[in-house]
């Protein structure tokens, strides 16, 4: 059975931030993800998250940029101290909520001096992270992220090659990957040895699953096949009320 986690950075938004954790434990998901939880104490999310029993499985870095900059350094030349700075931030966040996976955002870049910038930031990060803690990267695409470096799967299997470390894997989104690159069944297929996590969401839009062109039936079968042991997580733009918009969930549990 799939493990699937409710990403409360997107459903829910109808509640307050910590009354969705036990909406998510109601629902019948058995984790949650946060994008972005550095706005909250961690102590407020830690006792949420005790309270629902529910897991905290993932969370992004670097924190928002207050000052209205782009999201992300890992890639950027010349910004080495600024993401040294806003990982370890983020790593206490981890240590706090006990989160096992860390997206890490590339930022605005191109170029091979961005790769190599990116890569030797990678290397340094696996050097600093805890035991238990994997880096995760995520390809976006280029219309919910305009010049975001890391903007293909082929990308982002090469770099992942390249640095050959254990802790550092891909995350995969159906959203984007049927974005990117018109069949996000086929991505995964593609890639699948270095999925780690698994985000989904339909396209266009990052709607509720089943409402756009992404075939979720067949995705949903090779991860079961597969004997996919990762999480599942919602990450979809549900409408008013997210309760109603959780029939794909009710016929995975069935």
């Amino acid at each position: 059975m799939l493990k699937l986690a409710a990403n409360l950075s997107h459903l829910w938004q109808e509640l307050p931030y910590l009354d969705r954790f036990d909406a998510a434990a109601e629902a019948g998901f058995d984790g949650a993800e946060v994008l972005f939880p550095y706005d909250m104490p961690a102590k407020d999310t830690q006792r949420a998250l005790l309270r629902c029993g529910l897991p905290l499985v993932l969370i992004n870095a670097p924190p928002p940029n207050y000052t209205g900059g782009k999201r992300g350094f890992a890639a950027v030349p010349g910004l080495e101290g600024r993401f040294r700075y806003d990982l370890r931030r983020a790593l206490r966040y981890c240590e706090a909520l006990r989160v096992p996976m860390l997206h890490v955002m590339c930022g605005v870049a191109e170029g091979a001096e961005a790769r190599q910038t990116l890569i030797e930031n990678l290397r340094w990060a696996s050097g600093e992270l805890p035991q238990g803690l994997t880096l995760m990267l995520e390809p976006l695409n280029a219309e919910s992220m305009p010049g975001y470096f890391l903007n293909d799967y082929g990308l982002a299997v090469d770099i992942l090659q390249e640095l050959s470390l254990p802790n550092i894997a891909l995350q995969f989104d159906s959203f984007h990957a049927q974005s990117i690159h018109g069949d996000a069944v086929k991505v995964y297929q593609t890639h699948k040895s270095w999925v780690r996590h698994v985000q989904i969401g339909d396209a266009p839009g990052r709607t509720t699953p089943g409402t756009g062109s992404v075939d979720f039936e067949s995705l949903f079968e090779h991860l079961i096949a597969d004997n996919y042991a990762g999480w599942v997580s919602a990450e979809y733009t549900p409408g008013p009320e997210t309760d109603a918009s959780l029939a794909w969930l009710q016929a995975l549990r069935s």
